[in-house]
Parts: structure tokens; sequence; C-alpha cells
């Protein structure tokens, strides 16, 4: 195993990015959090309340020699709605906004090269709004968002809004799928 490497993004609600990478072959890790606001060490109460500036993100730790961070990309765009300003669905405000938290230059390089790719090939109908942005401090969220979808499955929101998500990274990746 090569050395891991972590990449932190936001694309709605935690809960739905975080089930997906965790199907993902390569990932070793996944964590739901706060990032990219102004308040230490915010409750999952403030940051909904979209008054701290924190987007719900995920950062997932990852095998490169198993899953590129490009390729990490991909799946992140293609099971979001990265058009969507501030919101995902029904989750509206900053805190649900699609963003790509950047460590180095080269990751802030490789991110804008993935959305001018998508652009290009005229993947969605509408213009990407992902923001860029640096990363800063990384709040772990509360125990009870960690592995959430797993946990509750038959929650009405997990069915309506997780399920199809997953079941469309299923889908769509099937060569990126960690083995049973």
């Amino acid at each position: 195993m090569s050395e891991l490497r972590t990449a932190i993004v936001a694309g709605g609600c935690f809960w739905c990015t975080e089930a997906v990478f965790l199907d993902v072959k390569g990932v070793q890790r996944v964590e739901s959090g706060y990032i990219g606001g102004q308040v230490p060490d915010p409750t999952y109460k403030q940051v909904c309340g979209g008054a701290t500036g924190h987007a719900e993100a995920i950062r997932v730790t990852y095998d490169p020699a198993v899953l590129s961070y490009r390729d990490l990309l991909g799946i992140f765009f293609a099971t979001h709605d990265p058009t969507q300003l501030n919101r995902q669905g029904y989750d509206t405000g900053t805190q649900y906004r699609s963003a790509v938290f950047y460590a180095t230059p080269e990751e802030k390089a490789e991110a804008q090269a993935v959305m001018d790719d998508i652009t290009r090939q005229g993947v969605f109908d509408a213009p990407v709004v992902t923001t860029l942005e640096p990363a800063t401090t990384f709040y772990v969220a509360e125990d009870y968002h960690q592995n959430y979808y797993a946990q509750n499955k038959l929650q009405p929101y997990c069915m309506a809004v997780i399920t199809p998500k997953v079941s469309k990274f299923r889908k769509q990746f099937t060569d990126r799928l960690r083995s049973a």
C-alpha cells in the first residue's frame, strides 16, 4: 500500500457523500464534518443554522495507488449536482454548497481541470458552480453523523435521497466498487 492521502469535498448533505465514498475501492476512511467557516468547533445545530460559514463535508482517506485524486473527483462530480448554488435538492444554504477544499496548488489545479473537462464535455445543462476553497480546519462532526446511512437506511430521508445516490454510483462505477 502506498502512502495514504486525504481529500475534502462538500456536495450537499454529508450523509449522502459519505455513503457513496464508503463504497469506493481504495478508500480507507470517510469522516463527516464541517469546514470553511469562521466559528471554531461548530456543532451540527450551528452549521445547519447557516451563520457559521461552514459546509457539510467529508474527509476521505484513500490509497492513491488504487484511486487517483482525479478519479475521486470524478466520482464526486457524478454523484451530486454541482450546478446548484448553495443547495442540493431540498437542502438549501451555504452549508450545502458544492466545494472542493484543496490542500496543495496541485490539488487545486487538478480540481479545476476536472471542472473544465466537465464543462467542455457538456455533462450538465447548467454551469458548474462548485467552489475551490483552500482547506482550513476540518472539524469532525458528532459521532451520530458518522456512517449515518448504514445505520439509518430505513429513515425516510435516507430512503428518498441517499439510496438513489448510492444506487446511481453503484450502477455507474461498477469498476470502482469495494469488494464485499
